[in-house]
């Protein structure tokens, strides 16, 4: 592990040494079901109280206003699912982008199905959505309108001050939800603030475990729950709490929290750094991430060569990157998000993210050149040599 650079961050990050233990410790001492009187469940229910405190905290919101879930995805179908079932009467046109993630326009494709009509709003070059086309598209039944805030392929960041004001301007009771799943613990999010309604977080994302996320629902909000049992999470998310998980995800929080703007400056360094030095080691590469995008991500593309061929020899080196979202690369498609960017086809072929975290370093930055530079001069004069 101590010779591996792990460099696909936006996929998954390797949870906190603190996290790990704690959670093991929770397991151990905190067994208890967190819905039972005794003392036992008492004691759980505690602890996920006070991991409910850490989100809260970190959202500048109440504590009511945050509900457990197994995922992005899940929080994602709440948000969206769930606010449409409860305010069926608030109308039947509903918007988002043609570049959100899978577990949101796989959604809006089912509504699409449902009864709703949907308008999908386009990117610019930069991935940026046109704001005076939102305008246009906004009517007096349009109920909801959801925008990823950091675009997962290539660290977008949507002008979400901007989408808010024109909503204000031209349908203030329209709701909004936002996949903050790529910004979270990378960027100050503060929902009531910035006048959004569902807020979508991801525990993975920060160095916490996997199967845990968290859907904020302004108490002004009205949603019904998408999956039934018990009522747990408010009657919103029914099923017993993963009360290590979360634990995990409330400590997680807290340590990324903390870390929060030296970490930003830390990785922002880092990028700058490895972009320099692609530009001084390697030919024929277009860089897709504009410049306004998330340090935490940079997508590059390879003239030339797939960006299967690359990840598989850049794995051999441990190192380890990706082509795009884990959750549509095993599918073996063409990347939606970059064709929406107007990308050409042979740069959307060679296209890999590079996506960092805290524990990068510079050092591991000019490995990975060197490891990139020999394997396209390789692969490319073999492919030269066959014409």
């Amino acid at each position: 592990m101590n010779n591996e650079i792990f460099l696909d961050n936006s996929s998954t990050t390797r949870p906190y040494d603190e996290v790990v233990e704690y959670m093991s410790s929770i397991s151990k001492d905190y067994y208890g079901n967190p819905s039972s009187l005794h003392t036992k469940g008492i004691e759980a229910e505690r602890m996920v109280k006070k991991a409910r405190s850490s989100i809260a905290e970190a959202l500048k919101c109440d504590l009511k206003e945050v509900c457990f879930t197994s995922g992005g995805t899940e929080s994602n179908n709440l948000a969206i699912r769930g606010y449409l079932d409860a305010n069926r009467r608030k109308g039947k046109h509903i918007i988002t982008t043609k570049v959100e993630h899978p577990s949101v326009l796989n959604v809006f494709e089912y509504l699409s199905n449902n009864g709703y009509e949907v308008d999908y709003l386009g990117v610019d070059e930069k991935g940026l959505i046109d704001l005076n086309e939102l305008e246009d598209k906004l009517r007096s039944d349009t109920s909801l309108i959801s925008v990823i805030y950091v675009n997962n392929e290539v660290g977008t960041i949507e002008p979400i001050n901007e989408i808010v004001k024109i909503k204000n301007t031209k349908c203030k009771d329209l709701v909004i939800h936002i996949d903050a799943v790529q910004g979270y613990g990378k960027l100050e999010i503060c929902p009531k603030r910035l006048g959004i309604d569902l807020l979508s977080l991801s525990s993975h994302k920060i160095h916490g475990p996997k199967g845990v996320g968290a859907l904020f629902v302004n108490k002004s909000i009205k949603i019904n729950p998408i999956i039934f049992g018990g009522g747990q999470e408010s009657l919103l998310r029914s099923g017993t709490e993963n009360v290590p998980g979360i634990c995990g995800f409330g400590m997680a929080s807290e340590l990324t929290m903390k870390g929060l703007r030296i970490n930003f400056d830390k990785i922002d360094e880092i990028k700058r750094y490895f972009l320099d030095k692609i530009k001084e080691n390697i030919d024929d590469f277009k860089i897709i991430s504009p410049e306004c995008s998330s340090p935490y991500i940079l997508n590059v593309s390879f003239k030339g060569i797939k960006s299967e061929v690359l990840l598989h020899h850049l794995e051999l080196k441990n190192i380890y990157v990706s082509t795009g979202s884990a959750c549509s690369s095993r599918k073996n498609i063409h990347s939606k998000v970059l064709k929406e960017m107007s990308i050409d086809s042979d740069y959307i072929e060679g296209a890999i993210r590079f996506s960092f975290s805290h524990t990068n370093t510079k050092e591991q930055m000019n490995i990975v050149v060197e490891e990139i530079s020999q394997i396209l001069s390789k692969i490319r004069r073999k492919t030269r040599s066959k014409i």
